[in-house]
């Protein structure tokens, strides 16, 4: 049984991964927005909800690891997201080395799974990852939200500027 678990979580966390990658490619096309920054984190909080349920409940030095890992995974998150002016808007650069981030985080959380599968159950792992994954993304989505407005005060400054005759 524990077998059949370890590949399908990781089948669903690989089209997962790869909806991600689709969804980021797709996102370098429209300009980005303050609310496009803030809302993912906020819709993935209704993620907290499975703590309801005890056995998912990960033990309070458990928490710190995943959200410590989670912090210095979105190191290389914050690294890959850079911004550009394009026509007067915000867009995200498209970034090559997101895919490759997001598919060693997947190979990451595969041997983590593996590893330490046995030694905690099922639920409380999923706790974990979660918690993880959440750890990840505040730190990383708060960078961008700041290099937003670090840039949109760029742009604004630019459009204010008289031209030149």
């Amino acid at each position: 049984m524990n077998d059949i678990y370890v590949w399908l979580t990781s089948i669903g966390a690989m089209v997962m991964a790869s909806l991600a990658i689709i969804i980021r490619v797709k996102a370098t096309k429209r300009p980005v927005s303050e609310k496009k920054i803030i809302f993912p984190p906020v819709f993935m909080s209704t993620g907290f909800l499975m703590f309801l349920y005890e056995p998912a409940r990960p033990a309070f030095l458990q928490v710190l690891e995943a959200v410590a890992v989670g912090m210095v995974f979105s190191i290389l998150l914050i690294k890959t997201s850079k911004f550009e002016i394009r026509d007067q808007q915000i867009y995200l650069k498209r970034s090559k080395a997101f895919g490759f981030i997001l598919i060693g985080l997947l190979l990451v959380r595969i041997v983590f799974k593996l590893l330490i599968g046995d030694a905690i159950n099922v639920e409380e792992l999923a706790g974990m990852f979660f918690l993880l994954a959440y750890g990840m993304i505040i730190p990383w989505r708060i960078s961008m939200y700041i290099n937003f407005k670090k840039i949109e005060k760029e742009l604004d400054s630019n459009c204010m500027v008289p031209a030149q005759t």
